[in-house]
């Protein structure tokens, strides 16, 4: 493991600048790029924790504010530990964000981001990698379908409504992803029921794309998040496992 640095930067898009967090060996070297997509929480102390982490196994990660439309980082103020049952108001105050970032949006900013990893000298050349919590799993899967030239790997955590019934479901675009996929979900999760789970697998598996999809047993959703009350230890670790599996596999 390498020892990191974090950094800030400002990105600009079609409709503004996202600020970003960059986590990167301190090695001095360029690194394979990885886009890690926020859960609805936003870009805080933990998900910089999380970028430090997969940094330090030879990646140069950045980290987005999604939100930026609303605000830099930290668009919602948070407690230390988020628990939504204790703190209704927190879901009050970040479902519109979601709800504001449609998928035409989301494929917009992304490409603002991937843009990002072809001009910085951070990064080697070569698609990047992809991993994505809670709403992150849906603007990855998205991402790997809006753009599929630029990515090689994707990975979803405790991902929500990833294919649903609406006519903008990410699953369908599954037949111009040409990454390679992992999507882990939590049983106890009611944004990604069994129906959907059937759904996402049997559209992967008809475009023929290369993917694996799992159901975490008894997690819940936002299992990977150590700020929040949904945090499941066991696994977590079973998520950076696989993570690395993924990206070691495909981007090295």
């Amino acid at each position: 493991m390498s020892t990191v640095i974090g950094t800030f930067v400002d990105i600009v898009t079609a409709d503004g600048t996202a600020d970003a967090y960059v986590s990167r060996p301190d090695d001095g070297r360029a690194h394979p790029g990885v886009l890690m997509y926020q859960d609805a929480f936003g870009v805080r102390p933990h998900l910089r924790a999380m970028a430090d982490r997969l940094a330090a196994s030879g990646y140069t990660v950045l980290v987005p504010n999604v939100f930026y439309r609303h605000g830099r980082t930290p668009v919602v103020e948070l407690p230390e530990f988020i628990d939504m049952a204790s703190r209704p108001d927190i879901v009050e105050k970040v479902v519109p964000l979601m709800e504001a970032l449609t998928p035409e949006l989301a494929e917009r900013d992304a490409g603002a981001y991937l843009g990002w990893f072809g001009r910085s000298p951070l990064v080697t050349d070569g698609p990047v990698g992809i991993t994505g919590y809670c709403m992150g799993a849906r603007l990855a899967l998205y991402t790997a379908g809006t753009h599929p030239d630029r990515v090689a790997a994707v990975a979803g955590f405790h991902g929500g409504d990833l294919a649903s019934e609406a006519p903008d479901s990410p699953h369908l675009l599954a037949g111009r992803i040409t990454a390679e996929l992992y999507f882990a979900h939590a049983d106890e999760d009611p944004s990604m029921s069994e129906e959907q789970v059937r759904r996402l697998e049997k559209a992967l598996a008809d475009a023929g794309v290369d993917h694996r999809c799992e159901v975490y047993e008894g997690a819940h959703h936002g299992y990977t998040q150590s700020d929040t009350a949904a945090y499941d230890p066991a696994a977590a670790e079973r998520h950076w496992t696989e993570l690395l599996a993924l990206f070691g596999r495909v981007l090295r």
